[in-house]
């Protein structure tokens, strides 16, 4: 991870990360998806994206920004056609609503190390030009103390402003965002589906999902990967390194 990506991180709570996926990956996931049900975890959907758990290009990101314990906290795929309305703006340490209490939504940052409560990793399986839709976000809100001051029309997409974008991106791209940041689903306008896969992180010991992962729902996990599905817990974790595969 450069330091201008730290910067970029620690100025607007997301970050686009460009070409993660090969030609290759993309080709045989999205071949998968037209041949299959689309149901349950894609981290189940077969060998391509199970490794979407530990992809090599990512998951330097993972522990610098959530740290060596990360674990996999949960999984699904969102897919839209054109005229899906999406969902309104949501998230923030708060909830960014009267009486929210987000606890694993959270973004801190001491002595140059950031940390972060739950967080996502979106693959883009589909292109999102300007103005077709999909993810959106209110850059910088992750450390906003004014959140619940979100009007409910901006919330909903009723209201344009500026401060609300939507990131181009191309097939490939993955957008990194902390839940601490305020975000949402635009409707989609694109004529082509938009395809995501939203892998979410927590530290390793905390969670969002209630229902953790069943090692024995996959086939020839590695050790790192067994290391990621694991429930959260403080004590007699391993930490998650880069070097092999072992964890």
């Amino acid at each position: 991870m450069t330091n201008e990506e730290k910067f970029i991180v620690d100025l607007e709570g997301y970050l686009v990360i460009k070409n993660v996926l090969t030609e290759d990956e993309i080709v045989e996931m999205n071949q998968i998806i037209d041949n299959g049900d689309r149901n349950g975890p894609p981290s189940r959907w077969g060998e391509p994206f199970k490794k979407l758990i530990d992809h090599p290009k990512i998951l330097p990101y993972l522990i610098e920004l959530i740290g060596p314990s990360v674990r996999l906290d949960h999984d699904y795929a969102i897919f839209m056609q054109n005229g899906s309305s999406g969902g309104g703006l949501h998230g923030g340490e708060d909830g960014g609503r009267p009486g929210g209490n987000e606890g694993d939504h959270w973004y801190k940052c001491r002595d140059g190390v950031i940390r972060n409560g739950l967080c996502v990793i979106t693959y883009n399986l589909a292109p999102a030009k300007p103005g077709d839709g999909g993810f959106a976000c209110i850059p910088g809100s992750h450390k906003s103390y004014f959140l619940r001051n979100l009007p409910d029309e901006v919330r909903h997409f009723q209201r344009q402003t500026h401060y609300v974008v939507q990131p181009e991106v191309e097939v490939g791209d993955v957008v990194f965002f902390t839940e601490a940041l305020i975000h949402g689903t635009m409707p989609w306008t694109a004529e082509n589906e938009r395809r995501s896969l939203l892998y979410k992180y927590s530290p390793g010991h905390s969670a969002w999902s209630g229902n953790y992962y069943n090692l024995n729902d996959y086939e020839e996990l590695t050790e790192r990967q067994k290391l990621m599905l694991a429930p959260p817990s403080i004590g007699g974790r391993s930490s998650i390194t880069l070097d092999d595969n072992k964890g």
